[in-house]
């Protein structure tokens, strides 16, 4: 794997590319109008709408990395798929996921979606405390972006995809519970969690797990994800979506959510897993923690949830392309080993 197109080049795919292109990748940025300037890497302007021409493109790369919102990449991947290219993308959408793990049944590349934080990296420290336990009776996630420092009720900045946001907020939640695998309500099961001092709620949100209740059905009782935002979050977002049944209507409210709360540079992303179970029949908890903020990459700062989301689908590539994982089937992100993960370029981020 060496050509690679990047899909989309808002400000996680335009860091993905750059890092991919510091990973001695030979990058090809596309987006329908990229109007950054400067930039270390290839950029087409193509209508991805035009089949023809996309399949054009992915003919003459090796690999594929979507950053697209994630109602365009079950298209994408079929075409992937077509061309006999590997696949990666963001996604946390379930159904977009299932589409792709039966392209992946007989896909000559590997079908790789889910590759961000959450679903993504999250699944990678997850599964790698279930590996420290004999036996883990559960195993909890969760994931926090964050303005440092919040201001008004809600406490939040939409430095994430505002489609994604709503889609995670409203949709129904896996999880693993009593070793069956159930599906809840989303911004439910709401707990308090302390980092650094600092408090937060937690609450369930969708696609963050991947695939990981169908493959710990039978050996972890209890697995569920979480977002975390700061106290009060979660009734507010209840208030808005069901009370005044913006549920209905989610391009308005992810409008209405972003005009009145937009990005910020100085945000932090809170990392929290733990898994608890035996090692030699004594009962342990084992703890994966971690703030990460803003750093320099390529002589810019980047943003928290940009570097951590872009980083983890870059550190995955590498792997793939070093061949420490496989090059066909579907990408499981609980298969990609947590230590071998730390030790790219990219996924070194996350270590330090």
């Amino acid at each position: 794997m060496k050509k690679v197109i990047v899909l989309g080049l808002g400000k996680v795919g335009t860091l993905a590319a750059e890092l991919l292109h510091g990973a001695e990748f030979d990058v090809t940025g596309i987006d329908i109008n990229p109007s950054k300037t400067n930039l270390p890497f290839t950029t087409k302007v193509i209508d991805l709408s035009s089949a023809d021409d996309v399949a054009v493109e992915f003919e003459e790369n090796d690999a594929v990395l979507s950053c697209l919102p994630f109602h365009l990449n079950a298209r994408l991947a079929k075409l992937a798929y077509k061309a006999g290219i590997h696949y990666f993308d963001l996604t946390e959408d379930v159904p977009t996921t299932k589409s792709i793990i039966e392209l992946a049944r007989t896909s000559k590349g590997l079908m790789a979606p889910q590759c961000g934080l959450a679903p993504g990296f999250i699944g990678i420290a997850g599964a790698s405390l279930i590996e420290e336990l004999d036996e883990c009776r559960s195993c909890k996630m969760r994931v926090g972006a964050l303005p440092q420092h919040p201001t008004g009720l809600m406490g939040y900045s939409f430095n994430w995809s505002p489609e994604g946001v709503v889609n995670e907020y409203l949709n129904d939640c896996e999880v693993l519970e009593d070793g069956e695998i159930k599906w809840v309500s989303a911004m439910e099961w709401l707990e308090d969690i302390y980092i650094d001092g600092i408090k937060l709620e937690a609450f369930t949100t969708s696609g963050g797990l991947g695939t990981m209740c169908e493959t710990y059905l039978g050996s972890v009782a209890n697995i569920d994800y979480k977002t975390m935002r700061y106290p009060g979050h979660a009734a507010l977002m209840n208030f808005f979506f069901h009370e005044l049944l913006m549920r209905e209507r989610r391009k308005e409210a992810g409008e209405i959510l972003v005009n009145a709360k937009p990005p910020v540079n100085e945000d932090v992303v809170y990392v929290h897993v733990s898994a608890e179970g035996t090692i030699d029949s004594r009962l342990q908890r084992k703890e994966f923690v971690r703030a990460y903020r803003p750093i320099e990459i390529g002589g810019k700062m980047r943003t928290a949830i940009a570097w951590t989301t872009a980083g983890s689908v870059v550190a995955i590539m590498e792997m793939v392309r070093a061949g420490t994982l496989p090059n066909s089937g579907f990408l499981k992100q609980e298969d990609i080993p947590l230590v071998d993960f730390l030790a790219t370029k990219t996924g070194a981020f996350y270590a330090e």
